[in-house]
Order: structure tokens, then sequence, then C-alpha cells
């Protein structure tokens, strides 16, 4: 149960994959939350009835701020932003209004408002290409693509904030993100989602044609990315772990979150093949701008110091809450 803080929370884009998930283990702990999305790309369906959702914009501080004095908020968790890396390149203008001056935006209503407890959610993005792997927290940060720049900016105005206000936050980087609900509430639902294995899923299920696969040359084993995949269920218990760390009055940070551990596109493609006994078509395509060859988490720190321990650290179990969450859509 939650201890030292009764206000409420307040879960930007809490209608979202990940959000969704967290909103789901803040109210298994006990915590009270309120969220606010523009339903853009979240669901509101994914929220729980009994959690009020205000349907509105991050960028509004007159709407932030009328929410934060009716409902008593005391914490920020921040999911709402745009996550597709092509797309930051494509839009890079986009990706830092939404990003970075939206995030401002919030930022300053919680200064305002003496809010002083602010979860971040960010990106191994903002490594760009690491010079060794597993990469810890104190390497150098040079992102790649205007999607890891948006989440760094925030960082550093977090950063900066804590500095000069009564303010603490953990800014959680997120490694690739994957899996469902284990009991089906939620999962991955936009039909036009460019995660890995959810594509892969989706192939699996009948609902795509084929998988593409971006690149096949890069220098690793199989000459495909190689990325670090963590259970969404598992990434949203580090939310809660985070929160309860602020709560008990601890400064500020910064913690990977991956099970350090890294799968190539191939390893992935084939084990959904595998778990789905699906034999679906791959096509290899030129790489997309931004890709980095390989990214693994340490992750040493957030188990020390946060006393996280995942639970659904296992690929094919990822993959079977992912098909299972795709057949459950089936039915929507």
């Amino acid at each position: 149960m939650p201890t030292g803080n009764e206000n409420a929370i307040l879960v930007t884009g809490g209608a979202g994959y990940i959000g969704s998930h967290t909103v789901l283990a803040l109210l298994a702990s006990g915590f009270r939350i309120v969220v606010l999305d523009d339903l853009s790309t979240g669901r509101r369906e994914a929220v729980p009835s009994q959690v009020p959702l205000i349907e509105g914009d991050i960028a509004n501080a007159d709407l932030v701020g009328r929410v934060v004095a009716e409902h008593g908020i005391g914490s920020v968790i921040h999911f709402a932003g745009s996550v597709v890396v092509p797309k930051s390149i494509s839009d890079p203008l986009r990706y830092y209004e939404n990003n970075t001056v939206a995030s401002r935006t919030l930022i300053e209503v919680c200064v305002r408002n003496r809010i002083d407890k602010f979860i971040f959610s960010s990106t191994a993005a903002v490594y760009g290409m690491p010079e060794t792997s597993p990469v810890a927290e104190t390497a150098r940060t040079y992102p790649i693509n205007p999607y890891g720049a948006s989440k760094l900016m925030t960082e550093w105005m977090l950063r900066d904030t804590a500095a000069a206000h009564d303010f603490r936050y953990v800014a959680l980087r997120y490694f690739n993100v994957a899996g469902a609900d284990p009991e089906g509430r939620t999962g991955l639902s936009s039909p036009n989602a460019t995660h890995l294995l959810k594509i892969a899923c989706q192939a699996a299920a009948g609902l795509r044609d084929r998988v593409e696969v971006f690149g096949d040359d890069y220098d690793t084993p199989d000459g495909t990315c190689i990325r670090d995949f963590i259970h969404v269920a598992d990434l949203a218990d580090a939310h809660v772990a985070t929160l309860r760390y602020l709560i008990e009055g601890s400064g500020s940070n910064v913690f990977n979150c991956g099970y350090g551990r890294g799968y190539s596109v191939k390893n992935v493609i084939d084990e959904v093949k595998r778990v789905s006994g699906v034999d679906f078509e791959v096509v290899i395509s030129d790489r997309r701008p931004g890709d980095a060859p390989g990214i693994v988490a340490d992750t040493t720190k957030i188990g020390r110091m946060l006393a996280w321990r995942p639970r659904y650290d296992d690929l094919a179990l990822i993959i079977r809450h992912a098909l299972a969450w795709e057949e459950i859509l089936k039915k929507m």
C-alpha cells in the first residue's frame, strides 16, 4: 500500500500502451490515479472504469492546472508523447513539439503547483550508438534521431528544474517494450504499430501478410539489429517501484529498464514462428535511418537501488502474451 503520500497520481498518456499497464499496476498497489490523455493513440477502454479519465492535451497549461487542483495531484508519471523513430526523422518538429515543448509546459505546471515528484518515460534512444554493451546510465548520451533527442532534451529540463526548485524526478530509459497484460486486460492496440514483436505477432495472427526486416548487413552475428526486450508488465512494476522511491524521499535519478540480454531481429521472428506455429513470410529491405545496430541495457543500478526484479524475463512468454492479445483484438 502507499506510504507517506495520499495525494493522487497524474498519469499522462495513461490510456496508451505502457501507460495503461502502469495504471493497472498502480491500482493493484493501492494508489489513487487520474489519467490525462488526448486519446490520439490511447484507448478509453484501456483505462479502468474506477479511474477518472480527462481527455485533453498536456500542452494546455490551464487544463493541467485545473486537473491538478481538482484532484489533489501530488506526483506525475509522464508517458504522453510521440514514439515512432522513423516518423521523428521525417517530421522532427512535430516530435520536438509533442515530446519536448509539451513536456516543458507540464513541468512548469508542476513547479507552479508545488508537485515535487515526477517520473518521466524516457528511452534507450538517448544513447544513440553506444560504444560499449551492455550500456550503463553513465554512458555518453548522443542520440542519432530526433525521437531520442527530444527525450534527452526533456531529461535536461528535468535535471535543471530539480537543481532550481523543490522538485525530484526519475527518468526511466526504456529499451524495447513488448508483450501484453498477462490477464488480457490491455495491450498494444494500434494496428499500424512499428514494434517488431507486435508486427511479427500480427503476421502470426493473420493480420499482416509479411514481416519486413530493415537491414541484414549490420555488424552483428546474423546481420540484423540486436535489441533488449522487456515485458510491459515488468516495466509497469518498475514505475511503481520508482514512485515508492520518490515518496520515500530519495533524490533525482536515471535508470535503465531492460533485461540485460539482447535478441536479434531474426531471433525474435524465429521465436514468434516457433511459439505460434505459423510460418509467415519475411522480406529483407534496406536499412532504416536512425536505427542503431545493437543496444542492450546494463540493469545493475535499477536492481540495486529500486530492488526491482522482473517477473516475465522470458522471450517465449512475452510472445505468448502478445499473441493472446492479438486474439483478443480480433474479437473487439
